[in-house]
């Protein structure tokens, strides 16, 4: 029996203020723990909340960048639970009258559009941090991240796969990176999102038993989670059991979930708007000049790379999925060199280098201009490609001018033709079933003295001279 999958997801980003929702601590990330607190963070008696206007507005950027519309007249609300990372024992958060509603972004799955729906953005503050021990006898509790802003993306259940899920958080992350509202760094915790899963039979109307998985924090273990998760459901419904809706821990490291508590239809959080603050009023004028300062952004950035620089629609997303990539891309451009090239080594040497490093685009040491430099000294043949790819390496580990490094290893390739043809003539003279096997009309042949010549010169002959005098000698007497 064939299933499919339905996917909501809930993402969580903390918000770059430079202070927290409702008070005026730091909201840096790295500190002694409980270093930036306050009484009202702590929720000492007789403190008042104010709200932070810069988190309503990087909210504001945040629904338009995503094709939102926005409320102009919303409230906030006390979400009652107990937990001791909570000091007030309620979060303040958005019910019924979230900030930004009826969103949407569109996704490229398999080449081709797919819209998914936003069903909502709201606006809330973050809870502190639980700090268990190895023993599992003791639990700490690090207030510092407690008020820190967040905004919730809360989609309608349109995703149908892990890979469009993956696609979705990545142009989540690349729009809230382009429009500088928050760094999404997702080992540090400022971008998370709760995975809300169910499977049903191909043809059905009605959703199946949700379960839902809390707190993944990178795209690899969403993709994991809703894979395991998926055949989880397939495996209970084929066998005969019976699923209970219910919220999940995923454990990437043991690559399973676990069950943590069941969930009823809908839990009882007790909202009421929150007495201690005003009503959020956004005028016209506001979202008018809110809109006017966003940015060029992913996917008009795409388009015109497509457009302009003739780049694969692939290319393209590669490269606009990251704003420093995209920044650096056109830089080395500026810089003279060739648009095709550069982007091939953004995503291939460059994107492997950072996946080995576990490093983003903004981690990349060297300069655009240090990478256009690399690129002419190989468009020249001043080195060939794969000694390119070793400046390259060394390059990574310290920032400097290829041409030092070059210098530096000796990796000028040599094109002097006199030169390569003594040492062709000496090739050919060593390896005569080779040459046998070339006139005899196996053209492969030639590929191997070509790699012997290459081997003679230590890697430094220039490749293309190579193989046009290797040929010309071979073909002198056939």
């Amino acid at each position: 029996m064939s299933y499919e999958t339905v996917i909501g997801l809930e993402i969580h980003a903390e918000l770059s203020t430079a202070t927290k929702m409702y008070c005026g601590c730091p909201t840096s990330f790295g500190s002694e723990p409980n270093m930036h607190c306050c009484p009202i963070c702590l929720a000492m008696p007789g403190t008042l909340p104010v709200l932070n206007k810069k988190a309503v507005e990087y909210a504001i950027k945040a629904g338009l960048a995503m094709n939102c519309s926005i409320t102009d007249m919303g409230k906030q609300d006390r979400k009652n639970y107990f937990y001791p990372d909570l000091p007030k024992a309620y979060q303040i958060s958005q019910l019924d009258t979230p900030i930004c509603v009826n969103g949407y972004i569109d996704i490229t799955p398999g080449g081709k559009t797919k819209r998914i729906r936003i069903n909502r953005i709201h606006i809330e503050e973050d809870a502190g941090k639980l700090l268990h021990d190895a023993a599992g006898s003791s639990t700490l509790v690090d207030y510092n991240r407690g008020g820190t802003p967040l905004i919730e993306i809360v989609t309608e259940p349109d995703i149908s796969s892990s890979e469009e899920a993956r696609l979705f958080l990545e142009s989540v992350k690349a729009i809230l990176q382009y429009i500088e509202v928050s760094d999404c760094k997702m080992e540090q915790g400022s971008l998370r999102c709760d995975v809300n899963i169910s499977v049903r039979k191909k043809g059905e109307n009605k959703l199946g038993t949700r379960t839902e998985m809390k707190n993944i924090n990178s795209f690899k273990a969403a993709v994991r989670a809703i894979d395991f998760e998926s055949n989880r459901h397939i495996e209970e419904i084929e066998y005969g059991g019976k699923l209970i809706q219910e919220t999940r821990r995923w454990d990437d490291a043991k690559g399973e979930s676990f069950s943590m508590r069941g969930k009823e239809e809908a839990q009882d959080y007790r909202y009421f708007p929150d007495p201690d603050l005003v009503y959020i009023a956004v005028s016209d004028e506001m979202i008018a000049q809110i809109k006017n300062s966003l940015p060029e952004l992913p996917a008009a950035r795409k388009e015109r790379y497509i457009g302009e620089y003739n780049l694969t629609p692939y290319d393209a997303e590669q490269i606009t999925n990251s704003k420093h990539l995209a920044d650096f891309f056109e830089e080395c451009i500026s810089c003279g060199a060739t648009p095709k090239t550069v982007c091939n080594w953004l995503i291939g040497d460059i994107a492997k280098t950072l996946n080995e490093k576990n490093a983003e685009p903004a981690d990349i040491p060297f300069s655009p201009a240090q990478l256009s430099k690399l690129i002419e000294l190989i468009e020249k043949g001043t080195i060939s490609n794969t000694a390119g790819k070793k400046v390259l390496s060394e390059m990574f580990e310290k920032a400097r001018n290829p041409e030092e490094i070059v210098k530096e290893l000796g990796l000028v390739q040599i094109s002097d033709e006199s030169a390569l043809l003594r040492i062709i003539t000496e090739v050919v003279s060593a390896n005569p079933k080779s040459v046998e096997d070339y006139k005899a009309g196996k053209d492969k042949a030639i590929g191997y003295l070509i790699g012997q010549a290459m081997r003679a010169t230590k890697g430094q002959g220039n490749p293309q001279i190579i193989a046009k005098l290797l040929k010309d000698e071979l073909d002198k007497n056939i």
